[in-house]
């Protein structure tokens, strides 16, 4: 009966979630088909004069799809991250005035940094969005106004107190927010971190932000917790774990800019969907790189075994002909040792390059990814050593 009962919950869980994102996405492509519809429809009537609204619209519901695809990776633990030593002190003060300007006038923020804070290796957008997202929360549940408090501390966790939060024993850094607000009874705190989980009224929470945190943190090597009573407010903790090195100050502006300059090598790009190859190759094109275009494996290694230049690889994962991008990547690297291989693709870079490491000579684009970012990802790849 208890396995009954277990398989019933999980078949619930998988139920809220299909049917949240199903709701999430019907509504967020109606912005996307819709916008695109008016966009033709204008250009067909001649009336070319007031189509950034519209391509604008279509831009923001499409960010908005993409963000719950990251927040469903986050919760299953396979999104892409880019961990980077970092000092969390630094962190959550440079998103002080940002949390202020975004809770209101009504919660008053206090924040308490601890004292020569170690250095957590993580990746710090990650970490700014699980913040914010935690005091969103936190005044949420003080409708009528109150106080939030950040705090962080170094917490040595032995064997019996990791136990209990389910990680190893060790140095972490705990990053806390405490709010006085309406607290969590048990049963709330039990489901708390299930996807589509809410207890936010119909259309004003998705019920993935504390899902995001909790998959975060556990890919993270840490852990989010909660401490709650009814009536009296709640702390939620994120335990990460300590990284023996100095924190990560970000590239210089001038290192920016150096990679963003083309010096007009060529790049493969292999695809078997024709519209992102071909937006990959068109933006490629513009930046001033020589570009080969193949749809398969086969097709790709035909062209690698080629006495064409090629100084960099751009490929999916999931590829048809036999050659998955990954296979296609080693023959390339067995070809021509050096090669430079980026992966596009929706899965995490832990499942993308195993046990090998990303450097300036084997990385990952998470898909869906700006032209921006795609231009300046192969800009840094092509001008490292």
């Amino acid at each position: 009966m208890e396995d009954a009962l277990r398989q019933a919950q999980k078949m619930e869980a998988v139920g809220q979630l299909t049917g949240g994102l199903a709701h999430d996405f019907n509504n967020l492509l109606a912005g996307i088909i819709g916008n695109l519809e008016l966009l033709q429809r204008r250009i067909k009537q001649g009336r070319v004069t007031d189509l950034e609204r519209y391509i604008e619209a279509a831009h923001g519901a499409s960010r908005r799809a993409a963000a719950v695809t990251h927040r469903l990776l986050a919760f299953s633990r396979r999104q892409t991250l880019d961990p980077r030593p970092t000092d969390i002190n630094r962190l959550v003060q440079g998103m002080e005035e940002l949390i202020r300007r975004t809770v209101g006038p009504s919660v008053d923020i206090v924040v308490r940094p601890g004292p020569t804070l170690w250095t957590s290796r993580i990746d710090p957008s990650q970490l700014e969005s699980a913040l914010l997202n935690l005091c969103i929360n936190a005044r949420d549940a003080m409708p009528d106004g109150g106080r939030v408090t950040i705090e962080t501390s170094n917490r040595t966790l032995d064997r019996p107190a990791a136990a209990t939060l389910g990680i190893q024993a060790g140095d972490y850094i705990a990053l806390s927010v405490t709010d006085i607000g309406c607290g969590m009874p048990v049963d709330v705190i039990a489901r708390a971190f299930d996807p589509f989980f809410t207890t936010k009224p119909l259309g004003q929470g998705t019920g993935l932000g504390l899902s995001m945190i909790y998959g975060f943190a556990q890919q993270s090597g840490g852990q989010i917790s909660i401490q709650s009573k009814v009536g009296i407010g709640t702390t939620m903790w994120l335990h990460l774990p300590r990284y023996h090195g100095v924190a990560d100050r970000g590239p210089s502006a001038d290192s920016r800019e150096e990679a963003e300059q083309s010096q007009g090598e060529t790049v493969l790009v292999i695809d078997d969907e024709p519209s992102v190859r071909t937006l990959v190759a068109e933006v490629l094109s513009d930046l001033g790189y020589r570009v080969l275009e193949a749809g398969d494996g086969i097709e790709a290694l035909g062209i690698l075994r080629s006495d064409l230049r090629i100084d960099l690889v751009v490929t999916d994962v999931g590829l048809p002909g036999g050659m998955n991008g990954r296979q296609v990547a080693d023959a390339g690297l067995e070809l021509r040792p050096g090669l430079k291989v980026l992966f596009i693709t929706g899965y995490a870079e832990t499942v993308v390059l195993g046990e090998r490491q990303a450097d300036h000579t084997t990385q990952v684009l998470t898909k869906p990814f700006t032209v921006d970012a795609l231009g300046a990802r192969i800009s840094t790849m092509l001008a490292g050593a």
